[in-house]
């Protein structure tokens, strides 16, 4: 059976490799794959899809459904309007964007992936940003959220709360480099203040509140279902001799542990899991916060998948997305290592279980750093603003 699978295999490799622009063609591979997988594999199968089910169920509808009818019912009056006026110039400013986009931006910062990129194509959709800021804001306003970074992988996962700051932190600063690496500083078109807020006033709450709950129901389902999906092929992936075997010469020829390149390829499918295996992993603790920061920030194909549906109907770029994506996870990973040899270098920290001893108040550093991360471009574009 093993021989005939590696036969499978290899015909397979060929055929992609001889039919790579046939995107159609595939596509269908894969997925006759996945099925032939479910055929010989069921319980593996069904236990993943159950598995996703209870993740989407217990973990993630609960936070995420209410959170989107609030924010569909505040676009529908006005909220755009009112949180550019208030945060605006703070958010904006320092990344380049304009005013408008603070919605998307502080809604990528409270609940993270995959409402960033939703609300950013809401936006466009409206009318109330172009195309190219748009295309900017994606991945800007793609981040983790601090409930995630701090709670579930930080307290949860490592057992340190106080290494969750320094991860959303480098979270923080690698989305404000890279908007200076994505190209298009530019400034969007500005709100009529008075046309709307007299049509705000117009608006029946009884179909803001339906069109809320549809459109609530619509992107949790999407979610969910990717949720799914994804949990059925990692599992798949990890009960497969395949992945075994190339996990097995992996572990040979860069003598790793096999549990962190076990989490770290399959962090890159679905982050949650890939986190929590290297986590686990008894290793240098600055080598788990590279890895950890680059998942973070990259958020894993699940999540961009995620992002992708809500992109795709407007003509955005998957390549454009996750290009950036990769090199924020990268700029993270090493930011994450930074802060921790600056804020950890008299810890001695050697295992999971441990806890890292400081001899400052971390909290107060990382509401200092915050502080200065936003209000300090400010100052600077202030300042050439009246230069100039």
């Amino acid at each position: 059976m093993r021989i005939l699978l590696y036969i499978l295999i290899m015909a397979i490799f060929i055929l992609l490799a001889l039919l790579l622009k046939d995107k159609s063609l595939i596509i269908t591979i894969i997925c006759s794959l996945i099925i032939i997988s479910f055929v010989l594999n069921p319980m593996v199968c069904i236990k993943g899809c159950i598995s996703g089910a209870s993740l989407f169920f217990y973990k993630v509808f609960p936070s995420l459904f209410p959170f989107l009818i609030i924010c569909n019912i505040m676009l529908s009056y006005n909220g755009v309007y009112i949180y550019s006026k208030v945060f605006g110039k703070l958010l904006c400013y320092p990344l380049g964007l304009p005013l408008n986009c603070s919605f998307a931006l502080i809604v990528s910062i409270l609940c993270g992936y995959p409402l960033g990129a939703k609300y950013s194509c809401d936006l466009y959709e409206k009318k109330i940003i172009d195309y190219k800021t748009c295309e900017r804001l994606l991945n800007i306003a793609s981040n983790p959220s601090p409930l995630f970074i701090i709670g579930s992988v930080a307290t949860s996962m490592l057992g340190n709360t106080n290494i969750g700051y320094v991860l959303l932190l480098a979270c923080y600063i690698s989305c404000i480099i890279i908007s200076f690496i994505i190209p298009g500083r530019v400034h969007g078109k500005k709100f009529n203040d008075k046309k709307n807020i007299s049509q705000s006033f117009n608006i029946n709450l009884g179909n803001v509140l339906r069109d809320s709950i549809d459109n609530g129901i619509k992107t949790s389902l999407s979610v969910g279902g990717f949720i799914i999906l994804f949990s059925v092929v990692n599992s798949i992936i990890k009960n497969s001799f395949i992945f075994h075997f190339i996990l097995e010469k992996i572990l040979i020829i860069f003598k790793i542990p096999k549990t962190l390149s076990e989490g770290s390829i399959l962090g890159l499918m679905e982050m949650t899991n890939g986190c929590n295996t290297i986590s686990s992993c008894n290793i240098n603790y600055g080598v788990k916060l590279l890895i950890i920061g680059f998942l973070l920030s990259f958020s894993g194909l699940c999540i961009i998948w995620q992002c992708n549906s809500f992109m795709s109907k407007h003509g955005f770029s998957l390549i454009n997305y996750s290009k950036y994506k990769v090199i924020q996870g990268l700029l993270c990973s090493l930011v994450s290592y930074i802060l921790y040899l600056l804020l950890y270098n008299n810890s001695v920290v050697t295992t999971f279980k441990e806890n890292i001893s400081i001899s400052y108040n971390i909290n107060l550093i990382f509401i200092t750093a915050i502080f200065l991360l936003f209000i300090l471009p400010v100052i600077t574009y202030n300042l050439k603003k009246h230069i100039q």
